[in-house]
């Protein structure tokens, strides 16, 4: 049977195709040993507020240029931060009617005392995963035998080997990075996933997408879980020769 690898640097409160890459693979890889970027998806999300999306961001101490998630920490006001972030959540979220089981996993979430970012975002990412039923094992990038000097490419197909795979799915906003035919060559089958339009019942407003894996649990009872986290299309890879119009065609995700 082929075993399946995926991976992403560990995202605070991710949107649901993040978790569906979880929830489909045999194993998942947290990039913790890659570079933190400041204005990516590490330490903020966006919640709804009021029929629109509101960011939300947890504060950090300062850092280097060039340092990896797993050199950053968080802010010495983070506690005052998070219960400042909880009370907001509650507010924003007073009708949801998942809101009984959301609140005490986010509080129970922001309880945890490391303040690691890495470690604190790994924490959150596997509570959130039991909560809705994922068992994939998880495991960090740093513990492995990687070359520092791989580009992105190599990397990936490096880690998909050293976790025994065979296919390696990546989020469909990346798909202009990574070369089918090298990953043919390396033995490795290529395919992104692509989230299905999936919609459900935000109260009275308009439907807003792509917002943080909170909202989804706030409007979604835990049985109708299984199918949002199958709510998925996988495509392959384009080939380097293909128009990016092409590309640009099979859609994009929240940015990984």
């Amino acid at each position: 049977m082929p075993r399946t690898v995926t991976g992403m640097q560990p995202y605070l409160f991710p949107y649901l195709g993040y978790f569906q890459l979880i929830a489909n693979s045999d194993v998942f890889a947290i990039g913790d040993d890659m570079q933190f970027v400041r204005g990516a998806w590490i330490n903020r999300n966006r919640v709804l507020a009021h029929g629109e999306p509101k960011l939300f961001s947890v504060p950090l101490k300062k850092g280097s240029l060039g340092d990896s998630v797993r050199d950053r920490r968080l802010g010495d006001d983070f506690e005052r931060e998070a219960a400042a972030l909880l009370k907001m959540i509650s507010r924003l979220y007073a009708k949801a009617p998942y809101r009984s089981q959301t609140l005490p996993l986010i509080e129970q979430i922001f309880a945890c005392p490391e303040r690691n970012l890495a470690l604190f975002a790994e924490h959150s990412l596997r509570l959130l995963c039991r909560h809705m039923g994922i068992d994939t094992p998880i495991c960090r990038t740093s513990e492995l035998t990687l070359d520092k000097t791989l580009d992105r490419q190599e990397r990936v197909i490096e880690i998909t080997r050293q976790l025994g795979g065979d296919c390696y799915i990546n989020p469909i906003g990346g798909i202009d990075l990574y070369c089918p035919a090298r990953f043919r060559e390396a033995g490795v089958k290529l395919r992104f996933l692509k989230m299905d339009e999936v919609e459900y019942q935000q109260l009275k407003h308009s439907f807003v997408p792509s917002l943080s894996i909170i909202d989804v649990l706030m409007f979604n009872a835990p049985e109708a879980l299984p199918d949002l986290l199958r709510a998925f299309t996988l495509v392959e890879g384009v080939e380097p020769n293909t128009t990016r119009d092409a590309r640009a065609s099979q859609g994009s995700a929240q940015p990984a």
